[in-house]
């Protein structure tokens, strides 16, 4: 079993998932990025995250997208596959997404936003108990978890070994990894825009988005965060970052459409989103066209 502690410094790539125009699963496309990708020095792939729109896909074309990018990544890196909707459905996602060659699953909350506590618990109990795999639990949205519940679902499920923070709450995630030590690996998931606050407060790894358009601006962002080179960093979130996540924040669900609508621009194939996200405009695609020309120098 890999040890996230050991084998996941620096940043994931995180690949988007593309789609045909008839918003049916372009494979070919996936395993074409994600070998692309797997050019650079990420510590893993995130296949079917959050950017991946997991939640749009059956567990089976999940499955399916794990499959092709295992084929496409050739051992160079670990694959890490998202899993969730339910308990049934994310064991079956889990069970065979280790058959097909996954390292590590990404625990997305379950579906249903009221679940107590020890609810929560069974959960991801059921899932650590499907696979063999190490787990990552995505703390996102609704499911905002304190200290004292984070080291009560270590002792429950002892296979969780690394934590990615979706709340953005960086007063919060820094208690957290005070109090809760050494247990995980940590690693902050929000967004390339919070980076460095993620290395400040001694993460030691980010997911990327940018990854699926400017691999060498997301490994720079790491590598100066490791290295706490605050300057370095503020003069990448000046002239990269920040005016593209401006763009993102215009709609919920632009985290996904604006990327997918970069890659395009770009010449990768990404597709349309499915819903019940929503494509950007046409005014705003001009836009996304300018920014990518500021691009040129990184990707």
């Amino acid at each position: 079993m890999i040890d996230p502690k050991k084998a996941f410094h620096g940043v994931f790539g995180f690949p988007v998932t593309p789609f045909k125009q008839d918003l049916s699963l372009d494979l070919a496309g996936l395993e074409k990025n994600v070998d692309w990708m797997a050019g650079y020095a990420f510590c893993a792939q995130v296949i079917v995250g959050g950017t991946g729109e997991v939640y749009s896909m059956t567990p089976d074309e999940a499955i399916e997208c794990v499959r092709v990018a295992v084929k496409a990544v050739k051992g160079r890196m670990p694959i890490v596959a998202g899993v969730g909707f339910n308990t049934a459905m994310a064991c079956q996602m889990a069970r065979e997404m280790e058959k097909a060659g996954a390292d590590a699953l990404l625990v997305m909350p379950p579906y249903y936003i009221n679940a107590p506590e020890a609810g929560m618990l069974d959960y991801f109990a059921a899932i650590g108990n499907s696979c063999g795999l190490p787990l990552s639990f995505y703390t996102r949205d609704w499911a905002a978890f304190t200290p004292a519940q984070v080291n009560r679902l270590l002792d429950r499920v002892p296979s969780i070994k690394m934590w990615k923070d979706g709340q953005g709450d960086i007063r919060k995630y820094q208690r957290i990894m005070c109090e809760v030590g050494d247990r995980v690996a940590w690693v902050g998931g929000i967004g390339d825009d919070l980076a460095p606050g993620y290395f400040g407060i001694g993460c030691q790894a980010y997911t990327s988005s940018i990854s699926n358009i400017a691999p060498k601006l997301s490994l720079d962002i790491a590598a100066k965060g490791l290295a706490g080179d605050v300057k370095g960093l503020a003069a990448l979130m000046k002239k990269y970052v920040h005016p593209l996540y401006a763009l993102r924040d215009r709609s919920k669900g632009y985290e996904v459409a604006m990327m997918k609508s970069a890659m395009e621009i770009l010449g990768h194939p990404a597709g349309p989103v499915r819903p019940p996200l929503t494509n950007i405009t046409a005014a705003e695609h001009e836009e996304l066209k300018k920014l990518m020309a500021v691009y040129a120098d990184v990707v």
